[in-house]
């Protein structure tokens, strides 16, 4: 690791005008920026504690109905807060999904948006051409092993995949970044927030120099009693999601009146399903119809060498993930799968 300074702020002015210097970084939990700095891949010259800010931490109610929660809550105490599980159970079960209960304890929900996409060859610095580490080396990833990586939103530039778990479940539930920087405060929506590669796959997110995430806020919930994450890997626990699906549904009988779906493993950043869900609206909930729309939205799906299962896998999860959001499989048995994923 690199020399570096180190700094504790006291509170939020204290931390950004600590950021305003050249090389500064903030660091909560930890958990990806010290896997970053021992593999030589970040270089941050001073390290800004921000784990002693009483205002960063916490999850209230807000007067609109919304739940505001603190970028330095820990994911496990998010997950396991009362009003996260009853009001928002889709954003519980992805937080309880990611990583190990060791890393949840650890990890913030502010650092946890602030991930950097998962690639072995970004993190593997043997590995000369990756954009994202050296920006115009190449991508070594489209010609190399390919079987996690993005089968939609990618670019020449980069085909890396977006990690978290959390904010699969947050795109679905329209979730609003709240952020302060040298300019004053502004609200990113989700959507906004991460990046798509483009030809600039170094930059993961919207944040400018500086700027430090306070809470991410939740709207008025509206999808407590039909919501599901599913999350499809090579192992039970501590393996990151070949594809997942947040699925959140309001209907009425069969009748879908509103969904909304992310899928996490598939993109640079989770990618709202917006197509499947326009599809969706006022249909009959059934594998049939969930199929079709899910069909509708992997339409544009560019695979690679190694993921080209991923397509039929992530259609497959759409259907299962709404299913189980609805009440489960057995309540709308339908064979048009010939078996659901």
């Amino acid at each position: 690791m690199d020399a570096l300074a180190y700094q504790r702020a006291a509170d939020i002015d204290a931390a950004l005008s600590a950021a305003q210097q050249p090389g500064a970084a903030f660091i909560g939990g930890g958990t990806n920026l010290l896997d970053l700095m021992k593999g030589g891949i970040a270089h941050p010259l001073r390290l800004i504690d921000i784990t002693r800010i009483a205002a960063l931490d916490g999850i209230e109610a807000l007067p609109d109905g919304g739940l505001r929660i603190g970028a330095l809550v820990r994911n496990s105490d998010a997950a396991n807060h009362t009003l996260v599980r009853t009001r928002y159970p889709l954003l519980s079960q992805a937080l309880l999904a990611g990583a190990s209960p060791q890393l949840r304890n650890m990890a913030t929900v502010g650092g946890n948006l602030m991930q950097r996409t998962r690639c072995g060859y970004f993190y593997d610095t043997a590995f000369a051409q990756c954009n994202k580490r050296a920006p115009g080396s190449g991508c070594a990833a489209r010609d190399g092993f390919n079987r996690m990586h993005a089968i939609l939103g990618a670019s020449a530039q980069c085909v890396a995949v977006n990690p978290s778990d959390m904010s699969v479940a947050l795109a679905a539930l329209d979730a609003t970044v709240q952020v302060r920087g040298p300019n004053g405060a502004r609200a990113i929506p989700i959507a906004q927030f991460h990046r798509l590669p483009g030809d600039r796959p170094e930059l993961d997110t919207t944040l400018a120099h500086g700027e430090l995430i306070t809470s991410v806020d939740l709207p008025p919930p509206a999808f407590a009693e039909h919501a599901h994450y599913l999350k499809l890997r090579d192992r039970q626990s501590y393996a990151f999601a070949l594809v997942s699906v947040a699925a959140a549904l309001q209907l009425d009988g069969r009748r879908v009146r509103a969904a909304r779906i992310a899928l996490g493993g598939v993109a640079h950043k989770p990618w709202r399903a917006s197509l499947a869900e326009q599809q969706l609206i006022g249909q009959t909930l059934d594998a049939a119809t969930l199929r079709a729309a899910a069909a509708t939205e992997l339409a544009h799906a560019q695979p690679l060498g190694d993921n080209a299962f991923k397509v039929e896998l992530a259609q497959r999860a759409i259907v299962r993930a709404a299913l189980q959001a609805a009440g489960g499989a057995e309540n709308f048995a339908d064979n048009a799968f010939g078996g659901l994923a």
